[in-house]
This record gives structure tokens, sequence and C-alpha cells, in this order.
């Protein structure tokens, strides 16, 4: 199945015949689809949003008539819901309670409703009122042109790296195939272990405990699991050459990088940002980026984009 089936599998009746419409390599391009009670179905694509109109792809900007696009009800977005968690909400509580649910393929989607609290914590969800399809791109190849950047030739050649962009520009994408390649092997390099913490599920695209996306031979995943917790865990149990994680942030993040860091083991990781200055002011991360841990910073602007590749200085590499 393609990528297109596979989600249409998982929508209510009437969301997935609009989708139908759509043809195969017209919907390799979608990155996002967006169902909200009431309001017009919309698909995400290069940052911008379009609808279904009598089959073609319409950018929104140009609808003057909402009425002739087609908005989910109450009902669609429940079935769809029902479906993506196989009739048992119960089966994917642990996800739920992170605000999403995972579909084979890695895609990924989100939900919007009434959070039930349990002792500060989210434990359910009721009266769901938007539903966020993320769909997942493996672009093999895309770090090829960053990779002679970031390695040495060394017995753990990888520099300790963080990739800087907004969000949705494709420093997931770029971490995933960077992953991968360090682990199967580059030519002229040293294959490596990789530990990768995918507290999210979006790197890897864990589905019922098997990565959906390629992240390479030698890479062992923590999927769903806090990053702190998880590098720490990585750090005793799997002997890794390079811990990998995306959108590092908190206080707690930080502390758990300084013992990855005493262990010998290299860092790759993600944050948002627009620049190497955004790091140094950082409240959780300016330590990190100011004491010169990173060798390397990528910092990506518009989506798939190399804006430039820093040293610990700030200086420009390419």
């Amino acid at each position: 199945m393609n990528t297109k089936e596979i989600i249409r599998a998982f929508l209510g009746v009437e969301p997935a015949r609009r989708l139908a419409q759509l043809g195969a390599d017209t919907f390799e391009k979608v990155s996002e689809i967006r169902l909200r009670a009431d309001k017009p179905m919309l698909l995400r694509i290069s940052g911008q949003d379009f609808a279904i109109l009598e089959g073609s792809l319409v950018k929104m900007a140009q609808v003057n008539d909402l009425k002739r696009i087609y908005s989910p009800s109450v009902d669609d977005i429940g079935e769809t819901l029902e479906r993506i968690s196989q009739y048992s909400f119960y089966a994917f509580e642990s996800e739920l309670q992170m605000g999403y649910i995972t579909l084979p393929g890695g895609h990924r989607v989100g939900i919007a409703g009434q959070a039930i609290l349990e002792a500060g914590t989210v434990r359910a969800w009721r009266h769901i009122n938007g539903l966020n399809i993320r769909v997942a791109h493996s672009i093999k190849g895309c770090a090829d042109s960053v990779l002679p950047h970031i390695l040495l030739k060394a017995k753990r050649p990888l520099m300790h790296t963080m990739i800087i962009s907004p969000p949705g520009c494709g420093k997931t994408t770029l971490l995933r195939d960077i992953v991968r390649q360090i682990s199967d092997g580059v030519s002229g390099f040293a294959s490596m272990t990789v530990g990768l913490v995918d507290e999210r599920s979006e790197v890897a695209g864990c589905y019922q405990g098997r990565a959906q996306n390629d992240v390479g031979i030698r890479t062992d995943v923590l999927d769903s699991c806090p990053k702190a917790e998880g590098m720490i865990m990585l750090l005793r149990a799997m002997a890794p050459d390079v811990i990998a994680v995306d959108e590092l942030g908190g206080e707690k993040d930080a502390r758990a990088v300084a013992d990855v860091l005493n262990a010998g083991v290299k860092l790759l990781c993600t944050a948002h940002g627009n620049s190497v200055d955004d790091m140094r002011k950082n409240p959780a991360l300016a330590q990190l980026v100011n004491c010169g841990i990173f060798e390397r910073f990528i910092v990506l602007g518009a989506p798939g984009q190399i804006s430039g590749i820093y040293d610990m200085d700030g200086n420009y590499v390419a």
C-alpha cells in the first residue's frame, strides 16, 4: 500500500472519499491533513494550506466560498478516531496521554479536545474536536551534503552536532537521515552504534514497537521515552557511540547531556530556533552552547534548505 492508501484506511468514510480524489503522486507532497469539526479539511503542502475542490487541490487563500469546501462533522472525526484507535482507546492509552497515536508507516495523529487530568497529568480525552495527521516522509540522502562537515577520520567520527530550525523546516527529517547513514556506515568513515531517544515517535516512527522509518542497522530506539531519562538509560545499558535526540530544550535535558559527554559519547540533536544566536540566548541550552560543547551547528531556513553550517564559535563553515 502507498502512503495515501495507508492513511485512507484509517479515515472515516467521508474524509477517505475526499482523499481518494487525489492521485498518489500528488499526495506525496502532503505533510499534514487537518480535520477540525465543522471547519474545512485542510492539507498542508510546502507550508501552505490547500483544500480539495471538485477533485483538485486549491489554495485556501483562493477559496471565496467556504460552503464549497468539505468540513468534517463531529461524527466524521469520531469515526476516524475509532478507526485510528482500532476501536480500543485503552490499547493506545499511553500514546493518547501524550496527545497522539502513531499509525503504520510512522504517520502520527495529534488530537485536540478536552483533556481529563489526574494529579496534574493528562490521563484521557473527551469531546475530541480535531485531528492532525502528520504524514511521515523519509528522504534518504538528504544528509549527503552535510555529512562531510560533521564527520572526522576517527574511531568515533561524528562531531557533537546540533541541528537548528523553526518548526516544519525539516530538522527531524535531516536528523533521521544522519542517524541512518552513520548507523549503516558512510564510505570512508567508521560505522557507529546509535542510541535514539524518540520521545514523540517522530524520528523512527515506531508502530507496535517496530521502527517504521529506516534509522539504520546499528540503531537502538527508545520510543515514547522522555529525553533526559532515555539518554541515561542508553548510557547504562546499550553502549552507544552516539546518542541522538529530537528537540532538545529542557533543563533536565541539558543535565543529561553532561552525563553523555562525560561518558565520551557523541551527541546529535535538534533544537527550535532560527540561528546559533538563538541557542546562545536559550535559558536551558545557553550554557551548553556557550561553553563550546557543540562542534557543528546546522541551521535550516525554508523547508529542506540548509542556511549554513557553523563551527563551535559560530563561524561559517559551509
